[in-house]
This record gives C-alpha cells, structure tokens and sequence, in this order.
C-alpha cells in the first residue's frame, strides 16, 4: 500500500513538472507576449521576464518591439516631367501595438513592405526630376506620411524612410552633362566679358593720364623695352609710338610759310634753321614709317 501511494505521488510531481514546464514562458526584453487563449485574444499583453500559461489551453505569440530596417526594392517609374528613373528605399519602423500587429494583419512585415513599394511609385509619378535630385527632405516626408497612415491601424509606427539613389538613363546622363558644361560656359564668357570690360576702363584712364603726361608715354616704352629684353632673345624690336611722328607733322604744320625768298633765306639762316631740320627729320621718319602726311610734308 505504501510502495501505491509513493509511486502515486512521483507520478503526481512528474505531472505537474511537466505541467510546469509546459506552462513556463520567458519573454525577452526587447519582445512582447500576446496570449491566445482558445483562439480568444486576451486583453493582457505579456511584459518581458517569466510568465505562466495555461497548458494545452493558451497559445503565447512573441512580437519584436525592436526597429525594423527594411530595404524598399528599386522601383522604375515615369517622373511628371516624363523621365524614366529607377528610385530604391529604405523603410524604418517598429510596432507599438502588439495586439493589432498580430490580429488586423496577417504579416505586417509584408504589409509595410508592399505599401513602401507602392507609395514610392506614386512619389516617382508626382515628382519631377530637379526634386528627386536635389529636394529629397520633402519627398521622404510625404513617402512616410503616405506609408505611416495605414501602418497606425497595423499597430505600427514609421519611423523613418530615406531615398538612397535615382538611377537615370544613359542619355539622360550625357544630356545633364552637356547641360552642365554649356552653363559653365556661359558663366566663364560672362566672367570673360565683365573682365574685358573692367580692363578697357582702366586702360581708358590710363591713355587719359598719358595724354595729360606726354612723358609718361616715354617711360612705358621704356618699361616694354625692359621687358622684352628680360627675355633673352636674339631679335630686339623697339616699337615706335605714331603719336610721337604725328606730334611732330603738327609742328611742322604749324610754322609760317615763307613770303618771298629773302625771307625765306633769313628764315632758314635765323631762328626757323631749327625748325628746318626738325621738319627734315620729320619728313625722314615719315618716309620710312610709310606715313602718308610725311610725304605731303617733304613736298611742301
């Protein structure tokens, strides 16, 4: 009789390890329990550490409470500016809402991936290119929102959505390279153009100054001269300013013509023999300078 009730109640501890066993559940921090119980959602969600079900009679169902990275695949598209592009994503959201992600969907996993996908497409087709390209903020707020209104009722949260790359066509590559390159073009020509100016009005001061400071002229040749001969080459050319020849046809225009000879005689003996040699000069320099004022000069 004693040898009965001992084994009994071995069996009974066995039974009720086994029950115990059966029953024990760990959930993880980062996880959440929903408890079926006969196929009926209980209202109690299960906080991480040890919890007990009832065996053979609940049902635990672990949900990550973790962020979920989730790359959108490449999508290809028309833009509203009628540009073929390949646009690709990625999705960042977490569950907030155990129960609903487990009951109001079959995978929510699928289901945001599903609606990332086409809610980029409809992004694609109501963008233009210049905003797939440069205003990407926007686009990634409108993405989430569109995402996120029908995730909230999922039991879950989008926390994020980034566009990583638009991928353009080859011809539409070489077109925006050829773009590109005329406007640099245009803007070195403008640069160009606003030096050549810059550079004729300082130029135009200085002839002004040169005018007023005959001499000046003389230095600046000196300085050219100077210049050229830092050069260390075997041919020297002197350049000879024609304003200097024209300086001295109007002075020799400028001498009284003679009356009769005697005058003319005193004249070149007295105080016009200078002027005489001058012109001499004048009518010389102009010959070989190939003026034709020199050679009305040397007639006179």
């Amino acid at each position: 009789m004693v040898e009965a009730l001992v084994a009994a109640g071995a069996a009974l501890v066995s039974v009720g390890a086994v029950g115990a066993l059966a029953a024990a559940r760990v959930v993880r921090q980062y996880e959440r329990g929903v408890v079926f119980r006969l196929g009926r959602l209980r209202p109690e969600v299960r906080g991480p550490g040890f919890t007990m079900i009832v065996p053979f009679v609940d049902r635990l169902q672990k949900v990550n409470m973790q962020i979920v990275t989730m790359p959108v695949p490449a999508q290809e598209g028309i833009t509203r500016d009628n540009v073929t592009v390949r646009v690709d994503a990625v999705v960042y959201f977490r569950v907030t809402g155990p129960a609903e992600a487990v009951v109001r969907v079959e995978d929510y996993r699928f289901a945001v991936s599903q609606m990332a996908q086409t809610s980029l497409r409809s992004i694609i087709g109501k963008s233009e290119l210049d905003d797939l390209l440069s205003n990407r903020e926007m686009l990634n707020q409108g993405l989430e929102l569109m995402i996120d209104s029908p995730a909230v009722e999922w039991g879950v949260t989008i926390d994020r959505v980034e566009i990583k790359d638009v991928s353009l066509p080859e011809t539409m590559k070489r077109s925006m390279a050829r773009q590109a390159e005329a406007d640099r073009e245009r803007r070195a020509r403008v640069i160009n153009a606003d030096a050549e100016l810059q550079a004729s009005k300082k130029l135009a001061e200085a002839a002004k100054e040169m005018s007023e400071q005959p001499a000046a002229l003389q230095l600046r040749l000196l300085q050219t001269v100077v210049a050229v001969a830092a050069e260390k080459n075997s041919t020297l050319v002197l350049p000879f300013p024609v304003e200097l020849l024209r300086f001295l046809e109007r002075a020799q225009q400028q001498l009284p013509p003679s009356t009769d000879g005697s005058a003319g005689s005193a004249g070149s003996a007295g105080s016009t023999g200078s002027a005489g040699s001058a012109g001499s000069a004048v009518n010389g320099v102009a010959r070989e300078a190939g003026e034709p004022g020199g050679a009305n000069s040397g007639q006179g």
